[in-house]
């Protein structure tokens, strides 16, 4: 039976995702797609013209998914702290779902136009590191976090929690354990941000 047109695009685009955790943004091919698949090329065109309208729209439903889970986060009316845990959390958890993430925002070929494509997760990922440091300097104006901390710094630190194991799974290959391990790496990064710890 033939399948509707949507899951079938659902489906093109699962499968382009899963490629580029295995081989790299690069090497996916909508020949590699529809090997994947058990269909032709012509198949994959039906519903996509070119291999940069895949990648379009992969780019465009995870800047989506990315600025849903901030808005959830500010939404979620508790203390700022909370609210950055939230976002490490739920970020993380799209990761594990979505592992090529990474590879694919450290796209860095301009000359090619599947970068242009990605430009939704860019500027997702914009919003992303402007909410956490809105976050960071409402925790310390709230005396949740040391006032002699530098926002900057204390923003870039939390997103280095999402960086590192980012990079650990890029090594490992594992994606289990992300938001998990996350959690944990954040406390005790957070602990440190505490008025009660002196800074030196």
């Amino acid at each position: 039976m033939r399948k509707p047109t949507r899951d079938r695009k659902v489906e093109i685009l699962t499968v382009a995702l899963g490629l580029a955790f295995e081989v790299g943004p690069d090497m996916v091919t909508t020949g590699r797609i529809a090997e994947r698949l058990g269909l032709s090329q012509p198949a994959i065109y039906k519903h996509f013209p070119s291999k940069i309208a895949i990648w379009s729209e992969i780019a465009t439903d995870l800047g989506v998914q990315i600025k849903a889970n901030v808005v959830r986060a500010q939404a979620s009316e508790q203390n700022p702290v909370d609210e950055i845990r939230m976002q490490i959390r739920t970020h993380l958890e799209l990761i594990e779902g979505a592992p090529a993430l990474p590879d694919i925002m450290v796209h860095r070929d301009l000359r090619n136009p599947q970068h242009a494509a990605l430009d939704p997760i860019r500027e997702a990922m914009r919003d992303f590191h402007a909410a956490l440091l809105s976050q960071v300097d409402t925790a310390q104006r709230q005396g949740l976090f040391a006032r002699e901390i530098n926002t900057g710094d204390a923003t870039t630190l939390i997103l280095g929690v999402i960086q590192s194991l980012v990079l650990k799974m890029m090594v490992t290959r594992q994606t289990a354990h992300l938001s998990a391990d996350g959690k944990r790496l954040l406390d005790l990064l957070l602990a440190g941000f505490s008025p009660q710890r002196s800074i030196t």
